[in-house]
């Protein structure tokens, strides 16, 4: 009975010096945020298999830590968070800070995105091309992507046309589609992704701007059996952005890692994902029995045409007031929607 109780407590004791060793073995442990649950395609095929490379690559020497649903942040104060040290790494939409991403939110206008590898395709390469000036000087971005098409999804009506949309309360993403919805008669409530379930089912907005992936990631097709496709009628930024003196403080070798899993590639894995799940949210909804519209010609639909290429010419116009670059970005950004398959 001795020597069983010894091999027992050298058996417990290599175990905890196992485990002991194991959670020593990390030099860097990264705390990663973002505002999509843990259930989301979004975290379960870009996000985790991330840090599923880090952690390989370095070979456990930086361990990365997932939290979604804006665990450690509310959705729009996570940039800062990851600027003020609070986490180490996020994934955000620009957008959610007004005013803060001008140049980069050209994307979300509309005829730019076609779908989320191509629009993640245009924005990757104007910030390395560095069209994006200083927009990201106080972070250190890994890499940026887009949603696929974003469209106008209901709860009590199908919306054809612009006029169907006067007076509708509809979520929306960005101040730049708030300011096309308005253009379009209806009344743009602005509230982070997270927020749309439960302010659809209170009735305290009538619709939902939202790629299909988001109708899935949030459950939202639940609440709007209504669809509304306008092809080309506006697309969403995100990056995915480290703490500045996290990132130097690394040695080399682990910057490589960091380097390795950053840019053009990673860009591409969540445009793939991103339109891997358009494609599911949409079948969901056609499974549900659920109506949806696609308007001929898209944003070009003479009906439609007019009031978004005033959304554009405003939104530039006001950019160029500022005296940035504007038009040369989103003349860049037109021509690499045809280079990137658009």
């Amino acid at each position: 009975m001795k020597l069983n109780k010894i091999a027992g407590a050298i058996a417990a004791s290599t175990l905890l010096l196992g485990h002991s060793s194991a959670s020593q073995a990390a030099d860097v442990t990264l705390r990663f945020g973002h505002i999509w649950p843990a259930v989301a395609g979004t975290h379960k095929n870009i996000f985790q298999p991330w840090a599923d490379q880090v952690e390989k690559e370095s070979e456990g020497r930086i361990k990365v830590e997932l939290y979604p649903s804006g665990t450690l942040a509310k959705p729009p104060a996570q940039y800062d968070a990851v600027k003020n040290r609070i986490m180490d790494v996020t994934a955000t939409v620009q957008g959610y800070s007004a005013n803060r991403f001008p140049l980069t939110q050209i994307v979300e206008l509309p005829g730019i995105v076609k779908t989320a590898v191509q629009g993640s395709c245009v924005l990757q390469n104007l910030y390395e091309e560095g069209l994006l000036g200083a927009e990201y000087d106080d972070t250190h971005p890994l890499f940026l992507f887009t949603h696929g098409q974003g469209h106008l999804h209901t709860t009590d009506k199908l919306v054809k046309t612009p006029t169907d949309l006067e007076g509708m309360r509809i979520r929306r993403p960005t101040t730049v589609v708030g300011d096309m919805l308005t253009r379009l008669g209806a009344q743009p409530v602005g509230m982070p992704a997270p927020e749309t379930y439960q302010a659809a089912q209170r009735g305290v907005i009538n619709g939902i701007m939202f790629p299909w992936e988001g109708q899935l990631s949030f459950r939202l097709n639940e609440l709007t059996p209504y669809h509304t496709e306008v092809g080309g009628l506006y697309s969403l930024s995100f990056i995915v952005t480290m703490n500045k003196e996290v990132y130097n403080q690394l040695p080399d070798d682990l910057k490589q890692v960091i380097d390795h899993a950053s840019g053009q590639p990673w860009s591409k894995v969540a445009g793939v994902n991103y339109d891997d799940s358009d494609a599911k949210g949409r079948q969901q909804a056609l499974d549900a029995g659920q109506t949806i519209y696609t308007v001929e010609g898209g944003a070009d639909n003479p009906q439609w045409k007019p009031v978004l290429d005033q959304a554009t010419e405003a939104y530039l116009n006001e950019l160029e007031g500022k005296g940035l670059p504007a038009r040369q970005v989103y003349a860049r950004a037109q021509a690499l929607s045809s280079e990137c398959g658009g």
